[in-house]
Parts: structure tokens; C-alpha cells; sequence
């Protein structure tokens, strides 16, 4: 009889297979084009009172195709750069038509994905001197109105799921830095965070990830990635070496381009794809740009 009970097992056993993710491809053409055949989300203004700034502050929410209230929902914080606000995605990126579009192809999980204004400051416009050291100021501060603020709002008003497994950060260039700086300084908050072209507000590696144990064992996904010929592809580059030689597992992707939203709108597409799903992180090194007729970028 124990004989056969452990044929049975080893037969159940190799019945299961093992999980194996599959590898996110490159944006495809296309990709961030309306289509007027599939569901679309819906993207409104929202305005929240901001203890740390002592105002009124907007933001705007996608909320998914079919989205209801009786349903419970992840969260994307989807930050910008420092040109910009919490329309610049929208007006740059696209970003519900991308989603869209892989909500229409079953290639991503429910989620609302929240474009703040990463500058918390009582005038957070982006106008006038945008380099001047208030509006830097701004977008560090931020932190607070995002953590003591923003996230408690819209888990009042919305349906969503509150524990770090359902909650992401990312964000462009200044917003990259702020995604890593938040993000990884927060994994009771954070189990997916991403930078994308990260820009000289990143922290220090050391500074970033103090604990590397801590960080691999509390990440679900790190995503960092950038365009070959971005001026401030060190600042990327300077993080991966440090994950790398501590051993913290991280997606690298490098590919062809610079500062621009044709990079941030093909990281955006994906990362959204790996969010909220289980995670095997022996293929992160399999990430690795090889374009048609060009030879492999690497991420080392």
C-alpha cells in the first residue's frame, strides 16, 4: 500500500508542471493606438486634501474596463518627470490606450493606476524655473503626501486591495527616481516598484537598498530600464551594478532610444504585463533587448 500511495504521488507530481512565466516582448506597432472594437477604462480628476502641502491637491485615475465597485482592485502609482505634472503621461504616453489594449488581449491584471503630481508644493505647476531648489524640494516631500496622503484617499474612495502585495510604484526620469527612492524605502508599502530612465534623484545604491537580504526577500519585482543613448543612463546603470553584485534580483532592459516617451511608453507596457502575477525571477536575466537585424543590447 505505501508503495502505491508513493507511485501515486510521484505520478501527481509529474503531472504538475512547473511555473514558468512568459518573457514580455518588446511593444509591438500599434500598441498605444485607440481601438474602437475593444472596452475602454475611464480616466477622471480627482482632488484630495493634502495634510503635508495644506491644500487641495488633483490627481488623475484610470479605472479599468468593466471596472466595479463590488470588485477589488491592485493599485499603480504612475509618477512624472519634472517638466511635468500629473498630465503628462496622458498627454505624452498614452497610457489608457496602452492598457486598453492589453486588457483587450487578457495580458494584464486588474488594476487602477493613479498619475499624481510628484511636486508637493502649494504651487505645483510646472511653470516658471523648474529647476529652482523649492521645486526639487517639492518633489522629495512628496513621499509624505503620497504615503500619509494620497494612498489612504483613494483607499477610502476606491476599491482596492491595501497590503503591499497589490500595490506598485513607477515612473519616468524624475518620477523614476522618485518610484526607486519610495518605493524601495518602503517595502511595507511596496512589493512592485519601477524606474524608468531614472534621473539624478535617484539615491545612492547603498542608500536605496541598505539591506539587500531584506530587499530580496520582500520585492516582488524591480524593474529598471532605460534607452542606450540616455545621457543619464549612469544613474541606472550605477543600481544595477550594486543589485547585481548583492545578489538582489532585478529586471535590467535596455534598449535603443533616449530621454523620451518612446522608451517610458514601451517600459510602462512591460512592466504593467508582469504586475500582480506571480513572479520567477530566474528569468529576469533572459531580459535582454535583441532587435530585427541588430545585434543584442546588453545589460551588463
Amino acid at each position: 500500500m505505501k508503495q502505491l500511495l508513493f507511485a501515486l504521488s510521484f505520478l501527481l507530481l509529474l503531472a504538475v508542471p512547473a511555473f514558468s512565466q512568459n518573457i514580455v516582448k518588446q511593444a509591438p506597432a500599434g500598441f498605444d493606438s485607440l481601438r474602437a472594437d475593444i472596452l475602454h477604462g475611464k480616466i477622471d480628476t480627482i482632488s484630495y486634501t493634502s495634510k503635508t502641502v495644506g491644500t487641495q491637491r488633483r490627481a488623475l485615475i484610470y479605472t479599468p474596463p468593466g471596472f466595479s465597485k463590488k470588485k477589488k482592485y491592485a493599485v499603480l502609482y504612475l509618477l512624472h518627470g519634472i517638466g511635468g505634472d500629473e498630465k503628462e503621461w496622458l498627454n505624452g504616453g498614452k497610457p489608457q490606450l496602452i492598457l486598453d489594449n492589453l486588457y483587450a488581449e487578457h495580458k494584464i491584471e486588474p488594476m487602477i493606476v493613479v498619475l499624481p503630481n510628484g511636486r508637493a508644493m502649494e504651487d505645483d505647476r510646472a511653470i516658471g524655473n523648474i529647476m529652482a531648489p523649492d521645486k526639487v524640494q517639492a518633489f522629495a516631500t512628496f513621499e509624505k503626501d503620497l504615503l500619509n496622503d494620497l494612498i489612504p484617499f483613494i483607499e477610502k474612495q476606491y476599491p482596492v486591495l491595501s497590503d503591499r502585495e497589490h500595490r506598485a510604484i513607477a515612473g519616468l526620469s524624475m518620477g523614476g527616481g522618485q518610484s526607486l527612492n519610495f518605493g524601495l524605502g518602503n517595502l511595507d508599502k511596496f512589493a512592485w516598484v519601477g524606474g524608468f530612465s531614472s534621473a539624478p534623484n535617484t539615491k545612492m545604491p547603498e542608500e536605496l537598498v541598505p539591506d539587500p537580504e531584506a530587499a530580496k526577500k520582500e520585492l516582488r519585482l524591480l524593474w529598471i530600464s532605460c534607452g542606450a543613448s540616455d545621457r543619464l543612463i549612469t544613474y541606472s546603470k550605477r543600481t544595477h551594478d550594486y543589485l547585481k553584485e548583492k545578489g538582489v534580483p532585478h529586471i535590467y532592459y535596455i534598449e535603443p532610444g533616449v530621454h523620451d516617451f518612446k522608451v517610458w511608453k514601451n517600459g510602462l507596457y512591460m512592466f504593467s504585463q508582469l504586475l500582480f502575477k506571480p513572479v520567477d525571477t530566474s528569468d529576469f536575466s533572459k531580459y535582454v533587448y535583441t532587435g530585427e537585424g541588430m545585434p543584442p543590447i546588453s545589460p551588463e
